[in-house]
């Protein structure tokens, strides 16, 4: 483990709450819809609505977060501007796949009231073939239930190619799980190379990319792509993190008729949340630092 993740990993709850801040919309429901209205109304950015928390193992702890997106998903109600995003270890995997899928289409059958798309967040690669699994068992019968595929695994054009003719949105990222160097790419360069080689496919595929990444070049050249194919700007979208400072950027996209979409995490309670916010601060170098830097004066100052 590296410095700054080992920093990052000693931090306490409340610094992590504390520096995660731009990353996450705030402790309720409430704040979540609040920001996401916020941002389409002031600058028509579309939203993902994420819960925080993963690695559920319990009934109870999974029932909570049903509970939660029931009822984020009746506050939102029918609008335009924003989905739902949803992890498979938040919502049952500790059960096997049927009981995960179960939980998973009682949701988006909740959603589809309101017209709200849903999106299955990707994991780390020992849920890959859950999370396909449980994809194409309910985009059969719920056309636009997303999912997202991540450009550092070795398997995901084969992945592309599993979903032929289901012409679905498909978030494509790097992914921030670090992966072992048999199944996965270690360079990020090569990661993104192959990402826009994955857009490629994707578009070829008849899917929707949803192009996950903050690197503007990245960005441009998936245009240019989409371009060269013929590909109409309605028929995929960017997707950036709340919180990276790239407000001129999205604008400008905005303006030249690109769809943006920020994913808009919440958390109602801070123990599930604490995993992704280090996570984001981990890819801080400069959050790291300070952390790192706070840590050793608490330790000095015990002394």
């Amino acid at each position: 483990m590296g410095l700054k993740k080992f920093a990052v990993s000693l931090a306490p709850t409340p610094l992590v709450k504390l520096f995660a801040n731009p990353y996450v919309a705030g402790d309720s429901i409430g704040a979540a819809v609040d920001a996401a209205q916020k941002l389409w109304d002031e600058r028509r950015v579309c939203s993902t609505i994420d819960l925080l928390g993963e690695e559920l193992e319990s009934d109870e702890e999974v029932q909570y977060s049903v509970d939660v997106y029931e009822r984020l998903i009746d506050t939102l109600g029918s609008q335009d501007y924003a989905t739902i995003s949803l992890k498979p270890t938040q919502l049952g995997s500790h059960r096997g796949t049927d009981n995960c899928q179960e939980v998973i289409s009682r949701i988006v059958r909740r959603a589809e009231q309101y017209n709200i798309k849903v999106t299955l967040d990707m994991e780390d690669n020992s849920f890959t073939d859950m999370t396909l699994d449980i994809f194409r068992a309910l985009n059969k019968d719920h056309p636009t239930f997303g999912t997202v595929l991540q450009s550092r695994l070795f398997r995901t054009d084969d992945d592309i190619i599993s979903l032929k003719g289901l012409n679905a949105r498909i978030r494509i990222c790097i992914g921030i799980y670090n992966e072992p160097k048999e199944i996965a790419l270690q360079s990020k360069s090569e990661m993104k190379r192959k990402l826009l080689q994955q857009v490629e496919l994707l578009f070829k595929e008849g899917h929707y990319p949803e192009i996950a990444t903050h690197d503007e070049a990245v960005i441009n050249e998936a245009i240019d792509i989409a371009e060269k194919l013929n590909i109409k700007k309605d028929q995929y979208e960017v997707q950036m993190l709340k919180g990276v400072p790239k407000r001129a950027f999205q604008d400008e996209l905005i303006q030249n008729g690109i769809l943006v979409r920020l994913y808009v995490p919440f958390a109602q309670k801070w123990k599930y949340a604490t995993a992704y916010c280090k996570r984001r601060l981990a890819a801080n170098p400069a959050m790291a630092a300070y952390i790192f830097k706070n840590i050793l004066q608490k330790i000095a100052g015990r002394r």
